[in-house]
């Protein structure tokens, strides 16, 4: 019987490594929670463009990958791409910001 215990709790541990690892980021792959703070991250970065009354919201696309946020888009000029950046940049929990908006 103690033997068995033994395998039994082998068998559970090894699984629940394989869990842990599983659950884990990469540097390809976000966990859940790197997610959920991706998720707000861009939610707040929207909102920030949508209240600049300089910026057409439409416009402008934003991703957002481990806080790293990447805004795409066409703006009609350059002022709008820089203050698009600038708005960015404020909020909080940007790491980073990858400009890849063209100006029409």
């Amino acid at each position: 019987m103690n033997n068995f215990v033994k395998k039994i709790m082998g068998i559970f541990l090894a699984s629940m490594m394989v869990f842990m690892v599983g659950c884990a980021s990469t540097s390809k792959q976000e966990s859940t929670g790197e997610y959920i703070d991706d998720t707000l991250i861009t939610t707040k970065v929207k909102a920030a463009i949508v209240n600049e009354p300089t910026l057409k919201a439409s416009e402008i696309n934003v991703e957002t990958y481990k806080g790293i946020v990447q805004l795409s888009g066409f703006v009609a000029d350059p002022a709008s791409s820089s203050k698009a950046v600038s708005v960015t940049s404020e909020v909080k929990g940007v790491k980073s910001v990858k400009n890849d908006i063209r100006v029409k």
